[in-house]
């Protein structure tokens, strides 16, 4: 819960102003779908107090209503063409919406509305799909997804005619399918080739070039030897990586950086010529953590920083432990943690494993993809602007921070596959 630790000390930004908006990922506008019409979404708002609810117009009927930033259902649709809107209302009286014109196919079989067909996506992929039989009176019993380069794979299945996961995929070209199977031993199914861009760099956890600061409450000033106040200590075994923390004063912080592309890279990547850094805008951290104590933990956090041309993109994510149990971004723009609504409970005494995606706009704003937690993925779907850095930095960190409780409890967390994958 403290401020985000940018480089080595906070950097005072330029202010821009933060979007606010719906953000549909399911159906996709002008698409032809079958029925059940999967509609998932999200939304945030100016508002300080936030998105109150959210719904969904059908033919300017309003047909559905969820509580919070996020929704997610089924509507069954017959066949025909239909203008269909997604709006929310935040707690300050406002509302914004997006709409999402989509016909209704009459024929039975495999809907798939995500991916699309032929197209370059990043990893993790959101699969979203329905499907209907008319060979069954009883209906679609279950739907799966084949991967693997010859989709010979199944890796997913889900009870019911509806399917919406998302899948952690390696670069590479994947003839998927995805497929149901109803009640009467019938099955149908869809293919749908994709290619997962990006190039990942693997095990960041056990290579060189790791650093560690403490952060003194209560001003969590930047800090190089602080002891007995914070203590830390790294412990690299080439597999998984030991990270320690413990210390006498209340509430303070261990941040574990290291510079993965740019400055001082540690994965041979100094982009000397600066063609490399400035053309990168996809991003997603994955890993793997452990911990016997995490209730001890006030705050588990993952980010992903990028400088380039006087600029700084600080994807924060935290995950508040003895802080809450829910997930945080960075707002660069107001130097403060938001929270997302998303419930952050990994589990004591087991592997958890944690996958971020980030993106940098277009016009450099920040958009906070989604989070994956123990292959439960939620949308987080939100925009924040970006600050300003020093002319002279160039480059991407990654960087882990533990933070101390109310008693500074010592704990220790093992991370493993630490993967970083860009584009």
């Amino acid at each position: 819960m403290r401020s985000l630790c940018v480089y080595v000390c906070l950097i005072a930004g330029v202010a821009t102003t933060a979007r606010a908006g719906v953000t549909v990922s399911s159906p996709v506008s002008g698409a032809t779908v079958g029925s059940p019409v999967s509609f998932v979404a999200s939304a945030s708002s100016s508002c300080a107090k936030g998105v109150a609810s959210m719904g969904v117009y059908i033919n300017n009927k309003l047909t559905y209503v969820a509580n919070g930033t996020s929704l997610n259902t089924t509507l069954t649709l017959a066949p025909g063409a239909y203008k269909t809107v997604v709006q929310e209302w935040d707690y300050c009286g406002g509302s914004s919406f997006t709409t999402v014109p989509i016909t209704v196919g009459a024929q039975t079989g495999v809907w798939v509305s995500s991916p699309a067909n032929n197209s370059t996506v990043g990893s993790p992929v959101r699969f979203t799909a329905t499907a209907t039989t008319s060979t069954c009176a009883k209906g679609v019993a279950s739907m799966g997804i084949y991967t693997a380069p010859l989709a010979d794979k199944l890796v997913y299945t889900v009870q019911g005619a509806s399917l919406n996961t998302t899948l952690s995929l390696s670069p590479g070209t994947y003839n998927t399918v995805v497929q149901e199977w109803d009640y009467c031993g019938g099955a149908s199914f869809t293919p749908v080739t994709i290619q997962v861009g990006g190039t990942t760099l693997y095990n960041i956890q056990a290579s060189g070039g790791w650093k560690g600061w403490g952060e003194l409450a209560p001003d969590y000033a930047i800090c190089s030897s602080c002891s007995p106040q914070v203590t830390w200590r790294m412990t690299q075994t080439g597999g998984a990586t030991q990270f320690d923390i413990g210390g006498t004063v209340p509430y303070s912080d261990v941040l574990w950086s290291n510079p993965v592309i740019g400055q001082g890279s540690t994965q041979g990547l100094p982009d000397n010529n600066h063609t490399l850094v400035p053309n990168l805008r996809n991003f997603i951290y994955d890993a793997w953590f452990f911990s016997d104590n995490l209730p001890a933990s006030q705050v588990l956090e993952f980010d992903v920083s990028q400088y380039f041309s006087g600029m700084a993109f600080i994807f924060g994510n935290q995950c508040r432990i003895a802080g809450g149990h829910e997930w945080d971004i960075w707002d660069n723009v107001n130097n403060k943690w938001v929270a997302t609504g998303i419930a952050c409970n990994p589990v004591n005494n087991a592997w958890n494993h944690v996958v971020i995606q980030v993106q940098r706009t277009s016009d450099n704003q920040l958009f906070y993809q989604s989070i994956t937690l123990n292959g439960v993925a939620k949308a987080v779907n939100r925009y924040y602007g970006q600050h300003s850095a020093p002319a002279g930095w160039h480059g991407i960190t990654l960087n882990i921070q533990m933070d101390g409780n109310y008693k500074q409890t010592p704990y220790t967390v093992y991370v493993d596959k630490l993967h970083f994958t860009y584009w």
